[in-house]
Order: structure tokens, then sequence, then C-alpha cells
């Protein structure tokens, strides 16, 4: 009977001991699971930006290559149109102007006739699309925090009187510097042909016009006929022009490659007759001035 009445007891403790083993399990569980740090959000990259450069003053055909090389498209805006002899009055943004690198930034440039005359097919608009014009620097600046200044507390130190010094010696009288005559570097560069009044220098860091002529006829041997085609010999055939009558470095060789390209293009593409003419009547001008 005493066995009976302890029956239930043994009962009742055994179920709190499973219940309250299950309840540790299960926080044990919840606490491995639980939810992971979140990872810290990454900064965007900063856009690339472009600095615009300067073709105020410049020839048209010049202040293309400027601007393309530069990462830059053009538009030419006003009643001048874009002939390769015209100069460039304004531009729009100005250099130096910091803007983001959209892709090809458009550049608007106003115009202004030239000395020459107006030849060829005028060019209005970068030969690829231009993007939009976004100024660098326009978003919130943010201002650093202050450091905090902290104070060092300044020791003395005790000075020890400083040892005499023995008498320096006499020192022997310096010998007179013997002077060398460094030798003379000749300057090396492209002496123009002639002098043109307010034509532009020839740009060093551009190659020369006879190689510029020879590259373009070895370019042309096999190309097909198409915009692009095109578009490039007629750059080329206008640069090469042009720095001829501004008297620049062996222009009158340049001319006479730049015939014999005119000529190659009117047998494989079957135009190319008035830059022919106007490459003749160009060497004819420079080979009177070079004289």
């Amino acid at each position: 009977m005493r066995l009976a009445s302890l029956l239930p007891r043994a009962v009742i403790v055994a179920v709190v001991w499973i219940l309250g083993t299950a309840a540790f399990t299960f926080a044990a569980d919840s606490t491995i699971v639980g939810p992971s740090p979140s990872a810290k959000p990454t900064q965007p990259a900063q856009p690339q930006e472009l600095v615009v450069p300067s073709v105020v003053g410049q020839a048209y055909v010049f202040s293309k290559g400027i601007l393309e090389d530069a990462g830059f498209a053009w538009r030419v805006t006003g009643s001048v149109r874009g002939y390769s002899s015209n100069r460039v009055l304004t531009q729009s943004p100005a250099p130096g102007t910091r803007v983001v690198d959209t892709g090809a930034p458009t550049v608007t440039l106003r115009l202004v006739r030239g000395a020459y005359e107006q030849l060829g097919t005028p060019q209005d608009s970068a030969p690829y699309a231009g993007t939009a014009v976004r100024l660098a620097g326009l978003a919130a600046v943010t201002t650093p925090a202050k450091k905090k200044t902290t104070t060092k507390k300044t020791t003395t130190k005790k000075t020890t009187p400083a040892k005499k010094s023995a008498p320096a010696k006499k020192q022997a009288a310096p010998k007179k510097a013997v002077k060398h005559h460094a030798p003379k570097h000749t300057v090396t560069g492209r002496p123009p042909a002639f002098t043109v009044k307010n034509a532009p220098k020839e740009p060093l860091d551009e190659i020369a016009l006879p190689t510029r002529a020879l590259r373009l006829e070895a370019w042309v041997a096999g190309k097909p006929r198409n915009a692009s085609n095109v578009q490039h010999w007629l750059y080329q055939h206008a640069w090469i022009v042009t720095g001829a009558k501004f008297g620049w470095w062996h222009g009158a060789q340049a001319l006479q490659t730049l015939i014999r390209v005119d000529q190659r293009v009117q047998r494989q593409w079957g135009i190319g007759a008035k830059s022919e003419a106007v490459a003749r009547a160009t060497l004819s001008q420079v080979s009177r001035k070079s004289r």
C-alpha cells in the first residue's frame, strides 16, 4: 500500500523532468540557429570624372581630335557650319570643367569663319552618339568630424651647461671653382616651311604630316566604301590640307602622298575627285610660298 501511494508522485516527478529537458534543448537550438548578423552595406563606387579640354581659338579640324582623345563628343551650333578651316569661338562647358564620365559628354561649339575657303562637306557633330553633361562634385558634401584634441603635459627637463668646445681650426681658403661650359644642345623639331599670320603652331605631340599621309595611304588599301571609312579619310584629308596651308613641316611632301591617296580612293570607291583638286591647289600654294 505504501508503494501504491508513492507511485503517482514518482510519475509526476518524471514528467516534470522530461518537460524541463525539452525546454533546455529548445532554448539551445534557438540560440544556435539564431539570425546571422546583417552584412555591412557597401558604398557605391564613385563615378569617373573627365576634364573638359580647351579648344577655343583652335581650328575646327584639330578641335575634333582633341575632344575625341579626351573622351568627349561635340556639336556645332550657330550659323557657321563645321568646316575644317573654321575656328572655335566659344565652347560649353568651359575649359577645365570637371564632368561625370557618362560615356561621351557632348561639348557645344560655336565657330567663326577661318582665313581659308570652306571646302568639303561640313561635319556639325561627332560621328558617334554623345551623352548628357553632368557636372561633377554636385553631391552633398559631408564635413569631416572634428578630431579630439588631447593636451599633453609638458615636463621641463633640467638643462646641463654645455661643455666648452675647442677652438675650430682655421679652414683653408676655398679653391676657385673652374667653370665648365656645357655643350650647347641643338633643339630638334619641325621647322615650318613658311609662316602664316595667326596660324597655330604644329603640335609636336601629333605625327608629322608626311607620316600621317603615308599611314592614310596604307590604311585605304583594301578598305571597303562605307560611311565610317569615308569619314575617316575625309578627316585625315582635311587635317593634312589644313596643316600644309599653315606652313607645317614638309607639307608639300605630305600633299604629294595625299594626291596618290585620292587617286586610289577614286579607283576603289568611285569618289574623291573634288578632294584631289583641293589637294593639288593646296600643293601649288604651298610650293609657291616655300620658295
